[in-house]
């Protein structure tokens, strides 16, 4: 770590553009529409752009639909229908992270 920050990686630089082949059938962000729930959407849209994977990204507000995933706090990220982050702004860098373990 440099003392004034240089040398240090952007986080999008971080990400590099690697390919990866995993399945991913839907990608729901749940929460009420908040800054933290429309952050986690952007850094997920952008996890998913550097990892070459298309994927529709549903953002669900309804209570009681969240509820049903067993998400008690919000923003959380569900993947294929298993909710894998809850109450927690995660980086692009952590959403890739993710996804490449489910590979």
């Amino acid at each position: 770590m440099s003392l004034f920050g240089f040398g240090k990686k952007k986080e999008s630089e971080a990400l590099n553009s690697e390919k990866i082949n995993v399945n991913i059938s839907n990608v729901c962000i749940l929460g009420s529409g908040c800054a933290k729930c429309n952050e986690l959407e952007k850094n997920t849209v952008e996890a998913l752009n550097s990892l070459g994977i298309k994927a529709n990204i549903e953002h669900e507000t309804d209570f009681a639909k969240i509820a049903s995933y067993g998400v008690m706090t919000t923003p959380a990220l569900a993947i294929n229908n298993k909710v894998v982050s809850s109450g927690k702004v995660l980086k692009a860098k952590e959403v890739a992270d993710i996804i490449k373990k489910l590979n």
